[in-house]
């Protein structure tokens, strides 16, 4: 008896489960943007609190470092009798570990700008807030950038833990690979997770050069 093929990959496999498939890319997707935009819409007013006030920034990095360093599988655990199983429980999840990534970098960012160039600004008569605004953030934009692009690497990866409460993107389909010992299923997901990730990171990259131009003035001259 012959044994049953059981390949790494199989684009018979892609065809019979093509609405799967697109569901699954979709739900991951969305669940990454998503905790991206709300975990940045969170990081950003508390880096700015911290900013320039070491009790506070050392309060929130350290707040936010203990919610990273708890496991993904146990926060969900916590989180389920509370928000239920399902999309919110995940979603909270990635906020939570994006949130040191993105705080600590924004902070970093602002906490590098010039002295001379805030000096500048002060003699030009700029107040806190448009100092933040106009001089502080545009200098900080290639920390802020390169924090989004961890975080969102890292987010991508996490999203796949969320099978443990029944919405785990692309992690379903590895799941259910797993369980049947299909590698094909197995690997179509793994590819497709690092094809998210890669393409948000470029996209991420290539945003930053756009906000960025002086960096490549810099580098060119």
């Amino acid at each position: 008896m012959e044994p049953v093929a059981n390949p790494w990959f199989s684009w018979s496999y892609v065809e019979r489960n093509w609405g799967d498939i697109t569901t699954a890319v979709s739900q991951h997707t969305t669940l990454t943007i998503q905790a991206m935009v709300i975990a940045f819409a969170i990081a950003l007013p508390l880096a700015v609190l911290a900013h320039g006030r070491p009790r506070v920034a050392t309060a929130v990095l350290g707040a936010t470092g203990a919610l990273y360093t708890i496991p993904s599988l146990a926060l969900f655990a916590i989180l389920a009798p509370f928000t239920g199983i399902g999309r919110t429980t995940v979603l909270i999840g990635l906020v939570a570990y994006a949130l040191l990534i993105l705080v600590r970098n924004i902070v970093v960012g602002l906490e590098g700008v010039d002295p001379d160039v805030r000096d500048a600004a002060r003699g030009l008569g700029y107040g806190r807030a448009r100092m933040l605004l106009t001089v502080e953030l545009p200098n900080a934009l290639p920390a802020v950038i390169a924090g989004l692009r961890v975080a969102t690497v890292s987010t991508v990866a996490l999203v796949t833990i969320g099978v443990v409460v029944g919405f785990g993107g692309l992690g379903q389909l590895m799941f259910r690979g797993f369980n049947s010992s299909y590698r094909a299923e197995i690997v179509t997901a793994t590819v497709l997770t690092v094809a998210i990730a890669v393409i948000a990171d470029l996209l991420i990259l290539a945003l930053g050069r756009l906000m960025t131009p002086w960096t490549r003035t810099g580098r060119t001259a």
